[in-house]
């Protein structure tokens, strides 16, 4: 099996897949002041409860935006597998050119993502990924990288303003029928969700006038099927499109 790993800033997402068939996805929680032996325990009590062998591992690939962990999990990898991890970077790909002023600056995972999304549709695409923060990275036709936009995440944008305003609650991230808040918790779920719909939707517009209008979307990440009345703007909603970006980039190598 070819194992993936995405280390992010709240979660390291794993993936276990045998040819294109994911058979396993699980999480550890990205705790950056944990040591190695958290992030081993935790694997190895999933694969104890999943009744999976280290053998079974013939190949490892990592993509990790958190430098502190990327060296533990690169031992993890050597350790449990005898394996020497597969790190993800911008040059790694040869059908993708990362067209930026310093390609190294790019996150491994925005790299899979248009990976995935060139191997699949050919097309100019641009990938929305809502994870910690909020991606829109723009892939050419041609396999171009094209250029990459940041905006902070749902959930950090929540806790932005709950951690700075004393009398305001922490909420869950869930899309209100109405703008009008009626209370604190409604009230900033109107804001933080509607305005994020329409921040969206304006980001693809911009992008796709700036290509001349043909570019499809793609949405990705932990949070995408969050704001359900995106969906008509994407082609595919596909919250495992880094994992299978990372499973193509190993079959590659």
């Amino acid at each position: 099996m070819l194992l993936v790993i995405d280390v992010g800033n709240t979660d390291a997402v794993f993936g276990l897949f045998e040819g294109e068939k994911l058979l396993h996805n699980f999480r550890i929680k990205s705790l950056k002041d944990e040591n190695y032996v958290y992030f081993e325990y935790r694997f190895r009590q999933y694969f104890l409860e999943h009744s999976l062998r280290f053998s079974d591992i013939g190949k490892v690939v990592l993509s990790s935006v958190v430098p502190p962990l990327t060296p533990i999990f690169k031992s993890l990898v050597h350790n449990l597998f005898g394996l020497d991890a597969i790190v993800v970077n911008a040059h790694i790909f040869p059908s993708i050119e990362v067209s930026i002023d310093n390609p190294d600056e790019i996150g491994s995972d925005l790299v899979a993502n248009a990976v995935a999304a060139y191997t699949k549709y050919r097309r100019n695409c641009v990938i929305v990924d809502f994870g910690t923060a909020l991606t829109f990275t723009v892939i050419s036709e041609e396999g171009k990288i094209l250029g990459v936009s940041i905006a902070p995440g749902l959930r950090t944008a929540v806790k932005a303003l709950f951690s700075n305003t004393a009398q305001l609650p922490e909420v869950p991230l869930e899309l209100p029928n109405s703008v009008l808040g009626k209370n604190s918790v409604h009230a900033i779920q109107s804001g933080i969700l509607w305005g994020y719909e329409g921040l969206v939707k304006n980001m693809i517009h911009k992008i796709r006038a700036e290509l001349g209008g043909d570019c499809i979307a793609i949405a990705t990440g932990g949070l995408s099927s969050i704001i359900s009345t995106l969906n008509g703007e994407f082609v595919e909603v596909n919250r495992e499109l880094t994992l299978e970006g990372l499973r193509i980039i190993g079959e590659s190598i």
